[in-house]
């Protein structure tokens, strides 16, 4: 076949073979223009996460065109996708005094709220159009926060009684004034997730006097029905009583939570005095 007719069949024929592609000089940061972050530090459940990298030994057109397409992933333990993949493309034409550019590229992510404390992945890919060549690379980022032990079944855990919204927590036995308000804080977890991680959950409460009478009742207190992008492995429950009625004496509140799309019910009682 002569030359010309190669030529006419790939327009885009590279001046030279291109250099190996690869992602190199991943760091991390707490905001655009941020300082990078050592391996140590540990981000925040509900923090942004800038990633910045460069892609190198990508291959240049005939008329010095360079197209790149990236991809992003943040990956939890078992790696599920923490948000949807992201999509970065570069298409430029390159001047003469560009021979030593590369491109830097900049994600950034939002950590879901209730993910678990731990190591998480970061996985980049990059593809040249114009050669083919595909590139990968990887890098590892903590996040802080509170443990929920995991259950196969529905369960409240780390059930607390506080003395305001935000705590303290109540230490030893929990000892109110009449008048004063009852807070509570657990967190749900053994629910089944649904499709497309759909999750219906709900509780309500009741209080029982000092004969052992229901006084109080509140079939829904809360309920939870989305379908978050990551699956939440729990669910944070609060509730709270106004005791300016309640007189002296000793009460149980009862916390019933259903799970409406595995078919469960779980059911716990926490005493408490009045004074």
């Amino acid at each position: 076949m002569p030359l010309t007719a190669i030529a006419w069949l790939l327009p885009g024929l590279l001046l030279s073979a291109a250099p190996e592609l690869r992602i190199a000089n991943i760091t991390l940061h707490q905001y655009d223009g941020g300082p990078a972050l050592g391996a140590d530090f540990r981000f925040g459940r509900g923090e942004s996460v800038f990633v910045r990298y460069r892609v190198l030994g990508f291959a240049r057109s005939r008329d010095a065109q360079v197209h790149l397409e990236c991809t992003l992933d943040a990956l939890d333990s078992r790696g599920v996708r923490l948000v949807p993949t992201q999509r970065k493309s570069v298409q430029t034409e390159l001047a003469p005094q560009d021979k030593d550019w590369a491109p830097v590229l900049l994600h950034e992510f939002v950590i879901p709220p209730l993910v678990d404390p731990g190591s998480y992945r970061i996985v980049i890919e990059a593809e040249d159009k114009l050669s083919g060549a595909r590139a990968r690379a990887e890098t590892t980022f903590q996040v802080r926060g509170p443990v929920v032990e995991p259950s196969d079944t529905l369960v409240a855990r780390n059930f607390r009684f506080l003395k305001g919204e935000e705590g303290p927590v109540v230490e030893g036995a929990p000892i109110f004034q009449r008048g004063e308000i009852l807070w509570a804080r657990f967190e749900i977890t053994g629910y089944k997730i649904g499709e497309n991680n759909r999750i219906e959950v709900e509780y309500g409460l009741s209080v029982l006097g000092p004969t052992g009478k229901e006084i109080y009742s509140e079939p829904v207190a809360a309920a939870e029905r989305s379908t978050p992008f990551y699956p939440h492995r729990y669910l944070p429950g609060i509730l709270s009583l106004n005791l300016e009625k309640a007189q002296p004496g000793d009460y149980i509140l009862v916390v019933k939570i259903r799970d409406l799309v595995g078919g469960q019910q779980y059911e716990v009682r926490h005493p408490f005095t009045v004074r």
